[in-house]
C-alpha cells in the first residue's frame, strides 16, 4: 500500500486492491490458495486452463454454494433449488449445463423474501 492508502480506515482501506485477484487476497495480503494438478483432477484442471485461455486469469474462485440461512448445497437437487432461487444464470453439475433462461419459470423461487438480512 502507498503511504496515502495506509492512512485510510475501515471500508476505504478494505477497498484498496491488494492483488490482481482481489476476491481471494486478504487484508494482510495472504490467500488460501489450493492448487489443481492435471494428474489428480483432469476435468477441473482443463476447466481452469480453458478459463485462463479465455480470460488471461488462471484462477477460479471456489466459494460455498448456498443462500444465507440455508445449509451449503450438498446434492444436485439442492444445487438446482439454489440456482432457481438466485440470480445465478448458469449451473454446471457433472456433465450437465443448465441455463436459467431454458428452465421452467414455474420452478423459480424467491429467496430474497425468504431470509432475514444481516
Amino acid at each position: 500500500m502507498t503511504p496515502e492508502q495506509q492512512k485510510l480506515f475501515g471500508i476505504e482501506k478494505l477497498n484498496v486492491p491488494r492483488s490482481d485477484i482481489p476476491a481471494v487476497t486478504h487484508v494482510d495480503y495472504s490467500a488460501r490458495v489450493q492448487t489443481v494438478h492435471r494428474e489428480t483432477n483432469p476435468r477441473y484442471h482443463a476447466l481452469i486452463e480453458r478459463f485462463n485461455q479465455r480470460t488471461g486469469c488462471p484462477v477460479i474462485v471456489n466459494t460455498s454454494f448456498n443462500v444465507r440461512g440455508e445449509p451449503i448445497v450438498g446434492t444436485p437437487e439442492d444445487a438446482f433449488r439454489c440456482f432457481m432461487g438466485t440470480g445465478i444464470e448458469v449451473l454446471a453439475v457433472g456433465n450437465c449445463l443448465l441455463r436459467k433462461e431454458d428452465q421452467d419459470p414455474k420452478l423459480s423461487q424467491d429467496y430474497k423474501s425468504s431470509f432475514e438480512l444481516d
